[in-house]
């Protein structure tokens, strides 16, 4: 799938991100840690959104990887998902999906919006 966001809501959304940043920085550090062990396995910030949504991850789910890795990843997410504030983190993945979860996690991780623009593929 195809997506593309425009300045104005990538720079939202940064802003969006840092907001969380400073009232919840609990839950936003928790986000972090999975949005950067998404990335150390090489998974799709989509499928990592999914899987946090209650969304049909099967689509994203990366194709060559160990059980035991995609079982202790999962792991992790339901780890989140346990947390008694899991539902703002919800809220907050949800007003800004528009954007993508992918771009979501590059702005979480300190990307520049300038680096966001334009389409991107989406797995």
């Amino acid at each position: 799938m195809l997506t593309a966001s425009s300045y104005q809501e990538v720079q939202t959304a940064k802003e969006a991100v840092e907001q969380f940043r400073r009232t919840k920085p609990v839950l936003f550090q928790k986000f972090l840690n999975v949005v950067q062990l998404t990335r150390q396995l090489q998974y799709g910030y989509q499928y990592m959104g999914a899987l946090l949504m209650g969304e049909d991850a099967d689509k994203f789910q990366p194709q060559a990887q160990a059980d035991y890795v995609l079982a202790v990843y999962k792991r992790e997410i339901e780890q989140l998902k346990a947390d008694s504030k899991i539902e703002e983190l919800k809220q907050f993945l949800a007003a800004n999906r528009q954007v993508s979860y992918a771009h979501l996690s590059k702005l979480a991780l300190g990307m520049k919006p300038e680096g966001l623009i334009g389409p991107i593929w989406v797995r």
